[in-house]
């Protein structure tokens, strides 16, 4: 069984949300509320859904303690035979890619949104995956 150490996990899923703060506000703020179509909501309707947006947020604060805790183990078992960002670059390549590929392909938007979509996304997790494996490489 391998050992893994919490408080990496822990600083990674912080690290997510702050990156996430800053890909999806003022780097790509903008274009994100065009893919999401949230740029033609009313001021009441942004209103409403700010004021639930912190149920969205702990939810995928957990899930992302998650998704770290996972890519902390495979990188404690691949260690041996591949450096961490290596790793966690495959996992993104091979798990995260096709799945945002498919729900960007699959959503019935125009080309224009889905690439922008995916792009977006896939860039966010590339970082993420890439950032976080160091961190997580360096503390194992």
């Amino acid at each position: 069984m391998a050992h893994i150490n919490f408080l990496p996990v822990l600083v990674c899923g912080i690290f997510a949300m702050a990156l996430g703060f800053l890909w999806y506000g003022p780097l790509f703020g903008k274009r994100w509320m065009m893919v999401m179509g949230t740029d033609k909501l009313s001021e009441e309707e942004k209103v409403s859904m700010r004021k639930n947006a912190w149920k969205l947020y702990l939810t995928q604060f957990v899930l992302t303690l998650l998704e770290m805790y996972v890519l902390s183990w495979y990188i404690s078992f691949a260690d041996l035979v591949s450096p961490p960002i290596h790793t966690a670059f495959i996992i993104w390549l091979a798990f995260l890619v096709p799945m945002i590929a498919s729900s960007a392909m699959w959503n019935g938007d125009s080309k224009k949104i889905a690439w922008n979509r995916f792009l977006i996304q896939a860039g966010y997790q590339l970082v993420l995956f890439i950032i976080c494996g160091f961190i997580l490489g360096m503390w194992s």
